[in-house]
């Protein structure tokens, strides 16, 4: 029996990129859904006209995005299997879902991280503060709890339940470090896949901004503080 898989995607702004990361799912996906995180483009109509599921969400910020994702899910029935998140300006490969979600499907993984490795990435797809920062975040994780996570990529896969186990509640840029934190908390079964990273379309809400890269790296460094003081 297949499983069944749905995406969310945040998205803000992404007018130019959304259509092409929403054809580029593979078809095994049951429903592709587009959180737009206040765009003021045509990011909505965009997706909505590549036969995604659109939902809007006022308040800015990823991890805002994420969870109204989730509430959405969260009134349908039946639940789904896995879900995905990737982001929405076309730096992924959307077609490497497959890859990302096979070892949940077959060796009953919890949760992979698509891991953005340097000889797979574009030349400039990272900023050099990204990379030192995935660098220093994953070091980190190792040294306090023994975790083998190599990067902090927003593309990944985890199962439902235990999507809803972890009782996700960071609302900007901590959420996929929370992730992987509570991942580690709950002793989840974990892989990395490596995948393919490019140069974006657009600019960066994050790493494109002195203020985006300043509150994103205090907000991963406190979330991997907060956990090492409550082990």
């Amino acid at each position: 029996m297949n499983p069944t898989v749905k995406v969310i995607i945040p998205a803000y702004n992404e007018e130019e990129s959304i259509g092409k990361v929403i054809k580029d799912i593979p078809t095994l996906v049951d429903e592709v859904i587009v959180v737009s995180n206040n765009s003021t483009d045509q990011t909505e109509q965009n997706a909505k006209e590549a036969g995604a599921t659109v939902l809007l969400e006022k308040q800015k910020g990823y991890g805002y995005a994420c969870l109204k994702g989730m509430d959405y899910i969260s009134n349908q029935n039946p639940k789904p299997d896995i879900i995905v998140f990737l982001d929405g300006d076309y730096s992924d490969y959307p077609e490497q879902l497959i890859e990302i979600i096979d070892p949940i499907v077959k060796e009953d993984y919890d949760f992979v991280i698509g891991a953005r490795t340097k000889k797979l990435r574009e030349a400039g797809s990272m900023t050099p503060q990204q990379v030192f920062g995935n660098w220093l975040a994953t070091f980190l994780m190792k040294i306090l709890f023994r975790a083998q996570f190599t990067d902090l990529g927003p593309f990944r896969a985890i199962k439902y339940d235990k999507l809803l186990a972890l009782e996700m509640e960071d609302k900007t840029y901590g959420w996929t470090v929370e992730m992987q934190l509570k991942a580690l908390r709950q002793k989840f079964k974990y892989c990395e896949i490596p995948v393919k990273y490019r140069n974006r379309i657009g600019v960066s809400k994050v790493s494109g901004t002195v203020k985006g890269t300043i509150f994103a790296g205090i907000k991963i460094i406190g979330w991997i503080v907060k956990y090492s003081f409550t082990k």
